[in-house]
């Protein structure tokens, strides 16, 4: 049995078990690994995807939960060649150092920001709590989130 998903707005279909997680699709089947495996007990927030804009973990949405639902990953984040905000955020603040985590750290603060364009420092530690780096580079990451948002950083 196919499952169809819309992925990063394309539609794909996969004969993969339907109880596989999404992450093992992502990355195995459609080359997708900007998507990272971390714990694969949903705690690091390494595999942060959206799943119809809600941020999850990749490593434990199978890929039945998401099956019709529209997916998008760090890949579908840039839009018409151009980084989105917290991309060049990111960059403009040197955020990773090892830089594994960042992909995950990226779509939490996205979906914190589609929620909540102008969060508060306590709002953005409080959105990005499920995310862990183990560099530190949290100041970084938040400042980059407030000039993503307007407000500095």
């Amino acid at each position: 049995m196919a499952i169809s998903l819309k992925i990063n707005g394309k539609t794909v279909k996969t004969n993969s078990d339907p109880e596989t997680p999404l992450l093992w699709m992502l990355r195995d089947e459609l080359g997708m690994v900007g998507t990272k495996f971390g714990c694969g007990i949903a705690q690091c927030g390494a595999c942060t995807i959206h799943v119809d804009g809600i941020p999850v973990r990749g490593c434990q949405t199978l890929l039945e939960d998401a099956e019709g639902l529209e997916v998008n990953t760090i890949e579908g984040l840039a839009k018409d060649g151009k980084l989105h905000p917290l991309q060049q955020a990111w960059i403009d603040h040197d955020v990773p150092q090892c830089g594994y985590c960042q992909a995950g750290q990226i779509m939490s603060a996205a979906a914190l920001l589609a929620e909540n364009p102008k969060p508060t420092d306590q709002e953005i530690d409080d959105a990005m709590a499920g995310n862990l780096c183990r560099c530190g580079t949290y100041p970084r990451i938040r400042a980059a989130i407030k000039q993503a948002a307007g407000l500095g950083g």
